[in-house]
């Protein structure tokens, strides 16, 4: 049997598979979109040595050991369950996946391979990889090493330490990208100054750490990358208000939601054993086609639940193991009780700076960051207010009274005399820049520019057109008390406040308002198009222009790759009489609507109407 004839059995059985059904087998196996125009390209492109092969990379042993059971001349079930030493559930449900994924066909109870992945398989071992009966009779690599008491409570005690410092790198993450995106390179990674901002916000020991904190923010939906640039997205802000525990079973819930089908049964049936090399050595013979995919992907995998206090030191922790076996909220409940208490109140310096006994409750933290800067973060954590932070406060609408009572409400130290002053003098100072938007009217000294800012202060203003930290800006000044800008004023309201002046934004009313950084993006509503929706359209469409009842040009398809491959079919011609007599041809050439080919019983060669071609099938030696 040539591949070309696999080809045409298979594009049959194509043929007849419902939409949804033809779907999940091209979600199952991708192929290109480009050059499937019906179902014959379609078969062509799933029986390409590349997709076939592509196909068995994620193949567990049994299924494997069940294909080559096949491939080595086993037609039946029973056969094979034989052949394999599997039980016939097992070989049931593997033959299934097989069938699913056009690996295998049954024709009347008889189950085939193509000649093509017959000659793949038996092509493996000059690849390294196992043989069919190597796939049939190699015994699993040792059972993994339970975990003992002793080591279960060493792993948990590092496990809450790393727990904690995750949900508090991935905090200071999400926080660096809502004050300001990391912009994507067309080359792709991230642009290299965002990038070292992101290093020292996560407190990321290198590029890998920073990797992995991103694959897990992005799994808990709290960023991705939208309009080339690293995001926030609108879940992120309710995530950093919620208690640590609750941040925490997020994030793994969100690593396990990623972690690849392969790996997830294998994992939650060793949530009480050692993973380590012994892991990635099961896995290796279990998917013995994974190739770069499988240890690339195991590794990154436990690097996250390292990262998450899942596993540590090749083992599970209580929390991994609960995660694992019974889901997030067994999870949660185990981590829990690793977590220190969070605390409520702090000590202010008098150099302004404040001292956290202990991880602060998120509600509290949140609070303390609108009116002062962060230092350093984590079980104590540090900030220092100063006259920015105070002025960022109170252009959110606070007023000076509103700061003084919540760092009253949480010191444990009362307010030094020292940030009395601040806040006394930073109140006064309040509103002496002011930003706002102009009409850039041609003709006039606000031509081109489309925001100003003012001051009372003529030095001020000066100062601001020199500062070469603003120079981006181009500001111009217009008079004593203003300059312009050609960026619009939100821009310029958060240069000047970065550059650590005392500017707030007002609106064409001359009213203050709080602006927030506008970073957050909702994902969008509508899934991207679907390559395989497509061709399944595609291929009805084509359908369409053959009815059923004639099936013309599906017949011409079928003897131009017949031509093509140099096959035998079967040829049914309806004759004069309206009887149907079948031929077993050789087609050699299709044209004017005539099919000229070699009658292989009758040695003569025959020319037959396209029009009295009834059916066109593969020659009954040549299924597969």
């Amino acid at each position: 049997m040539s591949g070309s004839s696999s080809a045409l059995a298979l594009a049959a059985r194509l043929r007849a598979l419902p939409d949804d059904v033809l779907v999940e087998l091209l979600h199952a196996r991708p192929v290109r979109e480009a050059g499937i125009r019906d179902v014959f390209d379609l078969a062509e492109a799933l029986l390409d040595p590349a997709s076939l092969q592509a196909a068995l990379t994620h193949l567990d042993r049994t299924a494997l050991a069940v294909l080559a059971s096949v491939v080595l001349g086993e037609a039946n079930a029973d056969a094979i369950a034989v052949r394999t030493r599997r039980g016939r559930e097992d070989v049931a449900a593997a033959l299934e996946k097989l069938t699913a994924l056009a690996l295998l066909s049954d024709d009347d109870g008889r189950l085939l391979a193509s000649d093509r992945l017959t000659e793949l398989l038996l092509a493996w071992p000059a690849q390294n990889l196992p043989s069919p009966e190597q796939l049939i009779d190699a015994r699993p690599p040792a059972a993994l090493e339970p975990v003992h008491g002793d080591d279960r409570a060493a792993a948990d005690r590092a496990a809450g330490e790393r727990a904690f410092a995750a949900v508090t790198a991935v905090g200071e993450l999400v926080t660096a990208l809502e004050r300001e995106p990391a912009r994507m390179l067309q080359r792709g990674g991230v642009a290299l100054p965002d990038w070292r901002r992101l290093l020292a916000a996560s407190g990321a020991r290198d590029d890998v750490e920073l990797v992995t904190l991103l694959e897990l923010a992005e799994g808990a939906s709290l960023a991705s990358t939208v309009d080339g640039a690293w995001r926030v997205s609108p879940a992120a802000e309710a995530w950093a208000g919620s208690p640590r525990v609750e941040r925490w079973t997020t994030l793994a819930s969100g690593w396990l939601a990623r972690v690849p089908v392969e790996l997830q049964e294998q994992l939650r049936a060793r949530a009480g054993a050692r993973w380590g090399d012994g892991l990635l050595d099961y896995l290796e013979w279990l998917y013995p086609a994974g190739g770069d995919w499988l240890p690339e992907r195991t590794r990154a995998v436990v690097r996250s639940a390292e990262l998450l206090g899942i596993v540590g030191g090749s083992v599970p922790s209580t929390a991994g193991a609960a995660l694992l076996a019974e889901g997030a909220d067994a999870a949660a409940e185990a981590i829990g009780a690793l977590f220190p208490p969070d605390v409520r109140q702090v000590y202010i310096q008098h150099d302004l700076s404040v001292i956290a006994p202990g991880p602060l409750a998120a509600d509290v933290d949140r609070r303390l960051r609108e009116t002062a800067e962060v230092e350093s973060v984590g079980l104590a954590s540090s900030y220092r207010i100063t006259s920015a932070s105070v002025t960022r406060a109170l252009t959110t609408g606070l007023t000076v009274d509103d700061v003084r009572a919540l760092l009253a409400e949480i010191s444990l130290t009362g307010i030094p005399q020292p940030l009395d002053y601040l806040l006394t003098e930073t109140a006064a100072r309040f509103g002496s820049l002011r930003v706002g938007a102009v009409d850039p009217t041609p003709g006039t000294a606000d031509a081109n520019a489309h925001s100003s800012v003012r001051a009372d202060d003529p030095a001020l203003v000066g100062q601001l057109v020199i500062d070469q930290t603003l120079a981006p800006l181009g500001l111009r000044r217009t008079g004593d008390h203003r300059a312009v800008s050609r960026f619009d004023a939100e821009t310029l309201y958060w240069a000047l406040v970065d550059a650590r002046y005392p500017a707030v934004y007002e609106d064409a009313e001359g009213v203050i308002r709080a602006v927030r950084r506008a970073t957050a993006r909702t994902l969008p509503s509508e899934p991207p198009p679907d390559p395989a929706l497509r061709i399944v359209a595609r291929i009805r469409d084509a359908a369409a222009d053959q009815p059923e009842e004639s099936g013309a040009a599906w017949n011409a398809r079928q003897l131009e790759l017949a031509i093509r491959g140099k096959l035998q079919v079967t040829v049914v011609v309806r004759m004069p009489d309206g009887t149907e007599v079948p031929y077993l041809l050789e087609p050699a050439a299709l044209a004017g609507g005539r099919l000229r080919a070699r009658d292989r019983r009758a040695d003569i060669e025959r020319t037959l109407p396209l029009s009295h071609i009834v059916e066109v099938q593969p020659a009954p030696s040549s299924v597969g």
